[in-house]
């Protein structure tokens, strides 16, 4: 394969939204040892749900070797195996793979040791690395090093563009007279990218010209057209380019309406990502991620969780925008408490609420097309 030498900031030009042109091959496998379906899992958890940009041939997780990837996450299998190693792996798939994809997503966003050991193997049998956390690897002598001899790459794709060819907030966005929609939450690690990707999904299977404006790493590796890893900017940049990838959307796409990712929360106490997404996008409205199971902050044991209607409340109070739904996240939840938590949050905040993961996905379709009836019109039969 000839070298190819690039990091996310060389993904495009200031104005441009073109990902960067990767070597040939889209084989991948994904590391995620120890916390494959875990919160710290979420890159391997997304990449096994859904991919355009790789084709996922099978996680690494010695905890959970031998199960198939999709029946552990959502009780569907899906034919991606979990595999005790790279070895294993790299076996199971016929030859060496194109990719190792970096596949967990601690809160600091550093390699360990063992997992460090990991991708160097992995760069020395000729594999491309696609690194999504804080630690960027092409600054890290050691691993420059490893790709040069291996005549591989590294992408760190939280790597932001130069701040030379980052956006200030300039007010394009009144311009967008599409409905933006933002998927929040009241905790990281929640749902919100899934639920935000099954939502353009289902609005387009019916017709409705919907696009999705990825806000983290892993809407990036999966292959999304528009987005910024929103947390690895200087914040006095991060509205700017918010609003600037929702431009972008509109012009290229002309769609129905644009869905924007969430990141945090906006009542988190270590967080501020949510807040530049709804100034930078400025939604006309918010659906609200929760998990009803969760009792504290994924990684911050030392905080509960904030329940659903004060997270509403702080959403409202903080920007021009109203909260036109509730997705769950069902994890610690019986079936019968799923219903149950629908329920409640329906009777209490007076909202649609769904789970989009056990529920069908009309569900979530009609929570957007109450909020915004004008979208109707673009509506077809539902998908069999």
């Amino acid at each position: 394969m000839p070298p190819y030498t690039h990091s996310a900031d060389s993904r495009a030009d200031a104005d441009s939204t073109a990902l960067p042109v990767l070597p040939i091959g889209s084989t991948a496998i994904v590391y995620c040892e120890a916390q494959f379906g875990e919160q710290d899992g979420k890159t391997a958890n997304g990449l096994v749900r859904h991919s355009e940009k790789y084709k996922i041939l099978s996680v690494i997780d010695s905890h959970h070797a031998g199960a198939d990837a999709g029946a552990l996450l959502d009780g569907t299998a899906n034919g991606i195996p979990i595999l005790a190693n790279l070895a294993e792996a790299i076996a199971h798939a016929g030859r060496t793979p194109d990719y190792l994809i970096c596949g967990v997503a601690p809160a600091d966003g550093l390699l360990s040791g063992a997992q460090r050991i990991v991708l160097l193997d992995g760069i020395a049998r000729g594999m491309h690395v696609i690194n999504g956390l804080h630690e960027f690897l092409n600054d890290d002598a050691e691993f420059v090093a490893a790709a040069l001899l291996a005549d591989v790459t590294i992408t760190d794709v939280r790597r932001p563009k130069d701040k030379k060819d980052l956006h200030l907030f300039s007010g394009r966005i009144f311009d967008v007279t599409c409905p933006r929609i933002a998927v929040l939450g009241t905790d990281g690690a929640i749902g919100k990218r899934t639920t935000s990707t099954l939502l353009v999904q289902a609005l387009n299977d019916r017709g409705i010209r919907a696009v999705m404006v990825g806000t983290g790493q892993t809407t990036i590796i999966q292959g999304g057209r528009y987005g910024v890893a929103l947390d690895a900017l200087v914040p006095q940049f991060c509205s700017g380019e918010v609003e600037n990838q929702v431009v972008a959307a509109f012009d290229g796409e002309d769609p129905d309406v644009i869905i924007v990712e969430g990141q945090g929360a906006l009542s988190h106490p270590a967080y501020l990502t949510s807040a530049h997404i709804l100034r930078g996008s400025r939604p006309a409205g918010v659906i609200v991620q929760h998990a009803p199971g969760r009792r504290v902050l994924g990684d911050f044991p030392m905080m509960p969780m904030p329940d659903v209607a004060s997270e509403v409340a702080l959403i409202e109070s903080f920007a021009d925008t109203r909260v036109i739904g509730v997705t769950v996240n069902h994890e610690n939840l019986t079936e019968t408490q799923i219903s149950d938590a629908i329920d409640e949050i329906e009777l209490d905040l007076g909202v649609p609420a769904t789970d989009p993961l056990t529920r069908p996905l009309d569900e979530l379709v009609y929570m957007v097309l109450q909020a915004f009836p004008e979208l109707s019109k673009a509506l077809t039969q539902s998908p069999a």
